[in-house]
């Protein structure tokens, strides 16, 4: 039988499975199977040229039983229907496990801003908030930034939003510059939070992250902060990569030259002849790996070749159901992505909150903060899995439906 590949129906299969494990009946998996709002835009940008290109945009609502639904803005070629209701299913998940005050929520645009001018970007963010301004706002569904996106562009989104309000709006949205309301440690949290949890599962496995040898897939924004921050605390990383190929050092890689030879999508390998593929770069043999670039990187097909003692997802579905299984039956700690990439979303709220009150934290008060909640659920959903002698995944969607669930319930909505 195929392997589902299938982020959509995957994620509905595990959360199946913890509502089941956690007594609730069909009608709970009936509520929570897909997004209760999901909004389908066309936006029309006039292009540099004077012609006019319209965009295919989507915003998803998972659930929103515990607060205003949360989640980040994605612009890519590759975005779908099934991948922004999953991603909001995840957002949801993680909130529940980092115990914050939110439903999930998720939009993309299909387009590619590689190939667009910093004005037809403007524009087409403007146009999306305008697209989707009814169902969005600081007490509806708070978006922030995600693949290809960044703090101008929420900038420019958060400053369309405020000229529709008629009033500066800065909790409408995250990740903002900090001059407008952004909060300290916003853009290196996602790579902090997953610092934070490899260190709590090299302490489990009784690793020591100073000399540990560590795989990282990606080095975008959440890969790229991540290296930086294991090569600093000691760590070997022995093995990079981008979009075009991988680079390969067993004594360790130079981390402080790669991140100055980078381009602002994270692509370096292509300055060097001596690459190898992905793939080989996943079977790599290491203590740590961290898949941080695309989903469905570990599959049926090379579970069984890993060579990791531990494996941290810092990306979206990086690692289907079937290899999920075949990695814990092979006695490897997975530490699942709805836990272990769950930095971004608690300083987004973070960031929510310091809007709301009008008074801003230092960056110590924040990476305090962010370490707190972090270890606080790496403990919940290992404690959670070990003691239901079950795996990681599937203890963390547990920790992270139960939330929503009973919010759901006492609303009496089920």
């Amino acid at each position: 039988m195929a392997e589902n590949l299938n982020l959509f129906t995957s994620t509905q299969d595990v959360i199946k499975e913890a509502l089941n494990k956690l007594g609730y009946d069909e009608a709970m998996y009936e509520l929570l199977k897909e997004p209760l709002r999901m909004l389908h835009v066309r936006i029309p940008v006039k292009m540099d040229d004077g012609t006019t290109q319209v965009f295919t945009a989507y915003r998803a609502q998972h659930n929103d039983a515990v607060g205003p639904t949360k989640g980040g803005v994605r612009f890519h070629p590759m975005v779908n229907e099934d991948e922004v209701k999953a991603l909001s299913m995840w957002m949801t998940l993680k909130c529940g496990i980092v115990d914050l005050p939110y439903g999930g929520g998720k939009g993309g645009i299909i387009c590619d801003p590689r190939q667009m001018s910093m004005r037809e970007l403007e524009r087409l963010s403007r146009g999306y908030v305008r697209a989707i301004s009814q169902i969005v706002g600081p007490t509806k569904d708070i978006p922030a930034p995600d693949v290809f996106t960044n703090a101008q562009i929420m900038a420019w989104m958060m400053d369309e939003y405020s000229r529709m309000d008629e009033f500066n709006s800065p909790g409408f949205i995250t990740g903002k510059p900090i001059v407008l309301g952004g909060s300290q440690g916003r853009d290196r949290a996602t790579a902090e939070g997953v610092t934070i949890v490899i260190e709590e599962a090299a302490k489990k496995r009784g690793i020591d992250i100073k000399g540990a040898r560590v795989v990282i897939q990606g080095f975008g924004n959440a890969g790229s902060f991540l290296a930086k921050f294991m090569s600093d605390l000691g760590a070997k990383v022995i093995g990079i990569s981008d979009a075009h190929g991988a680079l390969h050092d067993p004594n360790g890689l130079d981390i402080d030259y790669l991140l100055d030879r980078r381009d602002s999508f994270g692509t370096v390998t292509t300055l060097f002849e001596n690459t190898i593929t992905n793939q080989e770069l996943l079977e790599l043999d290491c203590d740590i790996l961290v898949p941080a670039a695309i989903e469905n990187q570990i599959t049926a097909e090379n579970a069984h070749n890993i060579k990791a003692n531990i494996v941290v997802e810092a990306a979206n579905g990086p690692t289907t159901s079937e290899a999920t299984k075949i990695l814990t039956d092979r006695g490897i700690l997975l530490v699942p992505d709805v836990l272990a990439s769950a930095g971004g979303v608690t300083v987004s709220y973070f960031e929510w909150v310091q809007n709301n009150q009008g008074y801003y934290w230092t960056a110590e008060e924040v990476r305090e903060k962010l370490y707190k909640k972090m270890v606080d659920a790496f403990e919940n959903v290992y404690t959670t899995a070990t003691t239901r002698n079950i795996n990681m995944r599937l203890a963390a969607y547990m920790v992270g439906v139960r939330r929503t669930a009973e919010a759901s319930r006492f609303r009496g909505w089920v």
